[in-house]
């Protein structure tokens, strides 16, 4: 009887005409801050996310930049009373419960907040979120310590074949383009770099014309407009930053051998994908879910895993960025496994590529991927963190009432057609990192 009620469960989400979404308003503050708020009533809490057109792909060529910056925000600030240590900056945040967070990705700088809305403790927290974000102390010895940390770090990765294998990765498939790097930047470059660096840094990527606001929670319109002009008017207006460069199409593929001192070899393959706003988002999308982004039901965890034991993982990703970013397929698995697990990579792609899904694979995923979106925005955090994708990366504001009408509006025909356009099995960066040279 419960088996039955959770079928009859899926088939009306199936089909159902419309999902709404949470309302989502939309605003811009006096000095150009693009702002996302949704009202949430059901906690006393609120959820704040500013991001900055300040990721890595803004690095230039100083890899790592973006990353180190972000990580000495909260090292020290400067108050009209004077300064505050990290010790005191977290004390600050803890003191009333509040907590706060730092990410990087190559497209943005996120910084979060989550506060009660009660004022005692709201306005305090926003008076330290406000001078962590605008008034980092960014002094010498701060920077001289975390920069110690982040090259402890990349040394760290070099112990690990995963991570070799990522970094090589990423140069292979984007050469010049500034993708290419990973926001923690590289050894040598992080060595080179000064403080003064991380301040011009800040100063020209930290204001108002490439600043997304985000609030989720408990406050209403007038409340949230107050908000968010106490945030973007602690910053300079400054200037909108230029498009990233197209990231131009692999003209054949590659096959990196990288000797490493392990007992499996770890293996990435894959090209450009898609970009955040495209055309084919959808069908790439639910394509991927049936190849290999749907875990123990996709279709490479079947063929690799279930029927030949090659691996206990094997998935891949589609990575949306600002421009296109990476279709990703990756396992680990015996070394003298590694060529029978790569040639199964290359031939599950080329079949799923020229024949599409199957139409009960279809179908599968649309009630994997529209039964699970309501629980992907059941909390004020779930909520803040898809309005920051959407404001970094100006999705329209009907996008997650839209998502699953898309979802299930795709086709074995679409999904064919859209793969065969944009994904070349013959192109495929191929990167294997075990064994000897």
């Amino acid at each position: 009887m419960f088996a039955n009620l959770l079928r009859g469960l899926f088939a009306l989400l199936i089909a159902a005409p419309a999902w709404a979404g949470p309302p989502i308003q939309h605003w811009e503050t006096g000095n150009g801050a693009r702002v996302l708020f949704v009202e949430a009533r059901d906690l006393p809490m609120l959820d704040v996310r500013v991001s900055f057109d300040a990721g890595s792909a803004r690095d230039g060529e100083i890899h790592g930049l973006a990353s180190l910056t972000a990580d000495l925000l909260d090292q020290g600030i400067v108050l009209e009373g004077g300064e505050k240590d990290a010790q005191a900056v977290a004390e600050a945040f803890e003191n009333i419960g509040a907590r706060f967070g730092a990410s990087v990705t190559q497209d943005a700088v996120t910084l979060s907040l989550r506060s009660l809305i009660d004022p005692a403790r709201l306005d305090p927290a926003l008076a330290t979120f406000t001078a962590v974000m605008a008034q980092p102390r960014l002094a010498e010895d701060d920077f001289t310590r975390e920069r110690e940390r982040v090259l402890l770090g990349l040394k760290a990765g070099e112990q690990q074949p995963g991570e070799v294998a990522r970094r090589a990765f990423y140069k292979a498939l984007y050469g010049a383009h500034p993708y290419a790097f990973p926001p923690e930047g590289e050894a040598d470059n992080v060595k080179a770099m000064t403080a003064g660096q991380v301040r011009d840094f800040h100063k020209r990527h930290y204001v108002a014309a490439g600043m997304v606001i985000v609030l989720a929670g408990d406050l209403g319109r007038e409340q949230a407009e107050r908000l968010a002009e106490r945030l973007a008017s602690a910053l300079p207006r400054g200037e909108a930053l230029p498009a990233l460069p197209p990231v131009p199409e692999l003209r054949e593929g590659k096959t990196l051998r990288i000797p490493f001192p392990s007992t499996q070899a770890t293996i990435m393959a894959g090209q450009p994908g898609m970009a955040r706003i495209d055309p084919d988002y959808f069908p790439l999308y639910v394509g991927n879910h049936v190849l290999g982004g749907s875990g123990f039901s996709s279709r490479l965890m079947e063929e690799i895993r279930e029927k030949r034991g090659l691996a206990y993982s094997v998935y891949s990703q589609l990575m949306p960025m600002a421009v296109p970013g990476p279709f990703l397929m990756g396992m680990q698995t015996r070394l003298d496994q590694a060529a029978q697990s790569e040639r199964l990579l290359r031939e599950n792609l080329e079949r799923f590529v020229k024949d599409g899904p199957t139409e009960a694979e279809l179908d599968h995923a649309k009630k994997n991927i529209v039964g699970g979106f309501p629980l992907r925005l059941d909390s004020n955090k779930d909520i803040a963190d898809w309005l920051s994708v959407m404001g970094v990366y100006r999705l329209p504001l009907d996008f997650l009432d839209r998502y699953p009408e898309q979802v299930k509006a795709t086709s074995v025909a679409s999904i064919r057609d859209a793969w065969q356009r944009r994904i070349h099995p013959d192109r495929l960066v191929m990167v294997i990192v075990g064994g000897k040279e």
